[in-house]
């Protein structure tokens, strides 16, 4: 029996569980976009935000601010992520990303190279909408360096969280075949990142492969974790996450514990937010509006965060069963700055990416 018949007797289709992971991604990736800046919106004022509003728990979209709120002001985008204002997703590099993953499969298979990633970045992705790492490697691509320069030359931001939030789609063409899926998101990976960077990645697109097919989300982060080194400090940080959560301290409790043991990374680094990521979906417990909830609510890079946790619930609930008030706004349209695919309908993202997946079924 094939990974991709396994995820189909599993549960939910394997297209409904793709497309699961994309409306998961891109809804997690809206709820968290209003508060992304992590030394300004911390864990307290996110839920003093939210309890201002009447919104905890926080079941929807964010509400949008009072006219006397107090707070620091959120992102400018925020007019078009905030419940009742949504339609369609905004333009944002943790969808992007997803698309430009799509494109580079489809062009140049499972087989592409390190190179034809950054030739695709040059040739798709305006360059005012990369940041950080990816900002750096692609300077470096136009001044013609190649991989691994391209990661290493100029680039204080080898370990932030840019190379996880473009793993996605080896997971979901990977279902069930994590160290694939790990193995894919490494050449893509080191074009910009090394370390925790690299293995961040790695990580997320085993994590969301394993979601296909593994009965619990317990099952998936353990899965996740044999793919990358083990005295490497993400999965040390992952280990204990998970050993918070056994030990059964409530969720505040082990993010402060968290926070502590990861002070000085900074709120992009790969290793705080991977530990953000792993909380949400332990104590998500498989509910899609609860992991998304506290993925966001936890702060740090939030967005990025919410998609990825929205990404692993979605395959695993499959779309059928997102709750309504996540996909419905969205009209099944993204807005996308990667060139050919502004306006892409969701629905057909996820069918392009299903063709894929079955290629080696």
């Amino acid at each position: 029996m094939s990974a991709v018949d396994t995820a189909v007797d599993a549960g939910p289709g394997l297209a409904d569980r793709i497309l699961g992971g994309w409306l998961g991604r891109i809804a997690g990736n809206m709820l968290g976009k209003p508060v992304e800046q992590g030394e300004v919106w911390t864990r307290d004022r996110i839920d003093h935000y939210l309890r201002a509003a009447g919104a905890l728990p926080l079941t929807d979209y964010l509400p949008e601010p009072a006219v006397d709120h107090d707070g620091p002001p959120l992102r400018p985008e925020w007019r078009s992520c905030v419940r009742g204002r949504i339609h369609g997703s905004c333009r944002d590099d943790d969808v992007d990303y997803a698309i430009l993953g799509l494109d580079l499969l489809e062009t140049h298979g499972f087989g592409f190279t390190t190179e034809q990633v950054g030739e695709l970045w040059l040739l798709r992705l305006p360059y005012l909408q990369t940041f950080t790492a990816e900002r750096a490697a692609y300077r470096n691509l136009a001044n013609g360096l190649k991989p691994p320069l391209t990661a290493t030359y100029g680039n204080p931001y080898q370990e932030w969280i840019g190379a996880l939030i473009r793993a996605d789609i080896h997971g979901w063409t990977s279902p069930g075949d994590p160290r694939r899926a790990a193995s894919l998101a490494r050449r893509d990976a080191v074009l910009s990142h090394t370390g925790n960077g690299v293995y961040g990645a790695m990580w997320a697109a085993a994590l969301i492969a394993a979601a296909f097919t593994t009965p619990t989300v317990r099952a998936a982060v353990d899965t996740a974790l044999t793919v990358i080194p083990a005295g490497s400090r993400l999965a040390r940080t992952v280990r204990r996450t998970v050993a918070l959560h056994e030990a059964g301290l409530p969720w505040e409790e082990t993010l402060d514990v968290l926070a502590d043991e990861t002070a000085g990374l900074g709120w992009i680094h790969t290793v705080p937010n991977a530990a953000v990521i792993t909380a949400g979906l332990l104590y998500g417990g498989g509910d899609f509006t609860r992991t998304l909830a506290l993925t966001v609510r936890a702060g740090l890079d939030t967005d990025s965060n919410g998609a990825t946790a929205g990404s692993v619930a979605g395959v695993m609930t499959g779309a059928a069963t997102v709750p309504a008030q996540w996909k419905d706004p969205l009209e099944d349209t993204v807005r996308s700055a990667v060139f050919g695919f502004d306006g892409v309908r969701i629905s057909e993202l996820a069918e392009r990416t299903l063709r894929l997946a079955l290629l080696d079924a």
